[in-house]
């Protein structure tokens, strides 16, 4: 059973034949030389291609994420300044605003006592006008009181009768 089975060194057909393995070898070397050059050399360069692509997309990622982080953060930066901005803005209208107010009640109160200063003005105007009346209606009264009181001599009862018909004429007068 030996003799069927393989034996080391020997062909099938009992000779062992060294320029076969010879030629099979050199055939083998030349089909790995013939696929390093143009199928190793090609397929390793396609590969070092897209490594080097792969290495470019990721630094570009890289660099876009690092300009993205800058722009977040200068648009954080720009955001704060525009509500420092509008804060600033909101207490300048209020403080306009408190200015204005004042400025206002201010020239009210100018008003207020320009117009009392008036009317001031005016009651001492009416005043003067009413004493004025006043006086001349005294004077009238005494030319016609001492005209009665000369006409007749009177009592006392009949001269306090005499001026309270008097004012009351006067008094009807008005």
């Amino acid at each position: 059973m030996l003799t069927n089975a393989f034996v080391i060194g020997e062909t099938a057909g009992g000779h062992f034949n060294s320029g076969d393995i010879l030629f099979q070898l050199v055939m083998f070397l030349i089909l790995m030389a013939l696929l390093k050059k143009f199928a190793w050399g090609p397929l390793m360069g396609i590969m070092q291609q897209r490594e080097d692509h792969i290495a470019g997309e990721i630094s570009a990622a890289e660099k876009s994420r690092t300009e993205a982080n800058n722009i977040l953060e200068e648009q954080k930066q720009l955001l704060k300044e525009a509500r420092q901005e509008a804060q600033t803005m909101i207490e300048n209208s209020k403080k306009q605003g408190s200015e204005q107010r004042e400025e206002i009640i201010a020239t009210a109160r100018l008003e207020a006592e320009r117009l009392k200063e008036s009317a001031k003005r005016e009651i001492e105007t009416q005043k003067e006008q009413a004493v004025t009346a006043l006086r001349e209606q005294v004077a009238s009264l005494s030319v016609l009181i001492a005209s009665k009181v000369i006409e007749k001599e009177l009592s006392a009862d009949d001269q306090q009768k005499l001026i309270n018909d008097y004012i009351h004429e006067v008094g009807e007068e008005r």
